[in-house]
């Protein structure tokens, strides 16, 4: 589930929930509408913790000690 998706989710659930004065016999939309913002509002929360569990780089290892070459003077 994406970003997009979820916030899709919260967007048509706040619509049925508080936008909607329609009566459908045995169907309750704020009900519908809660449920959608809810599992929307889930979904966003695990997207972001999985992506920013994702985008955390680990700690690169110390990079190695270069000592100067010294010059070792070759006698013939």
């Amino acid at each position: 589930m994406g970003m997009a998706l979820t916030i899709v989710l919260i967007a048509v659930g706040a619509i049925l929930t508080f936008g909607v004065s329609w009566d459908i016999s045995g169907v309750n939309l704020d009900v519908i509408g809660l449920i959608l913002m809810a599992v929307g509002f889930i979904g966003l929360a695990s997207y972001v913790s999985i992506f920013k569990r994702r985008r955390v780089q680990p700690p690169s290892p110390a990079a190695p000690v270069v000592e100067e070459n010294h010059r070792h003077q070759w006698r013939a």
